[in-house]
């Protein structure tokens, strides 16, 4: 079971985003120089079994152009760095219990990439954000398949202008696991033609106050 520590970390997270986010080929510019203005909007967690990486999903809206767009940033804290992963690395910070944390984009991290697909086939239980040992039920993992195979690995990651691509190793194929980057309500456009295996869908919350709810991911054939 993670633990959610009360504390502080140095650098916070927020502004190692605002630092990365302009990098990243899904990343809708405002233009004009605008710096990202990142701030949180949902999210939650997963439990790795080993007890050693922390996995975090998280939803952060950047208010910085005209209009907001809210990211899906799932992220990992290592104690250490994470070998072959230097192109994932967000940065280092310091918590405030823990001490120095890696934290990575967490869809190189085969820990969280297995434990998100492990959520899809009903075999994760989401939990809070903030909340040690809290389920969230508002985050729901869905398969087309009742025995939907596991475990799963990485085989290869590749960023587009929405999603973020990893393509599985798994007992039944080599599916693709996409992390929707650009978070958007129900329903939303599929111009996929592969089958649609499974998906996971959950909340966060506008600008305004109120709360959108769409898929943070989907795996395909």
């Amino acid at each position: 079971m993670a633990v959610v520590h009360r504390t502080t970390m140095t650098p916070g997270k927020l502004e190692l985003l605002a630092a990365w986010l302009p990098t990243r080929s899904w990343y809708r510019d405002p233009g004009a120089g605008i710096a990202p203005q990142p701030a949180r909007a949902g999210g939650f967690r997963l439990d790795d079994p080993q007890g050693e990486v922390g996995i975090e999903f998280m939803a952060v809206t950047d208010g910085a152009g005209d209009q907001p767009v809210t990211y899906l940033v799932p992220l990992t804290y290592r104690g250490a760095p994470l070998d072959g992963a230097e192109q994932a690395l967000i940065g280092t910070s310091e918590h405030g219990v823990l001490g120095r944390r890696w934290i990575y984009d967490g869809a190189h991290d085969p820990v969280l990439v297995e434990r998100l697909y492990a959520l899809v086939r009903g075999g994760a239980v989401p939990q809070a954000q903030s909340e040690s040992d809290t389920p969230d039920p508002t985050v729901t993992g869905w398969s087309a398949e009742t025995g939907l195979p596991g475990p799963a690995s990485i085989l290869g990651v590749s960023d587009g202008p929405d999603t973020t691509d990893v393509l599985l190793r798994t007992p039944a194929g080599e599916p693709t696991l996409s992390v929707r980057r650009v978070l958007l309500p129900a329903p939303e456009p599929d111009d996929s033609e592969a089958p649609l295996l499974g998906h996971v869908t959950a909340e966060w919350t506008r600008p305004d106050g109120t709360k959108a709810r769409g898929r943070y991911a989907v795996v395909r054939a």
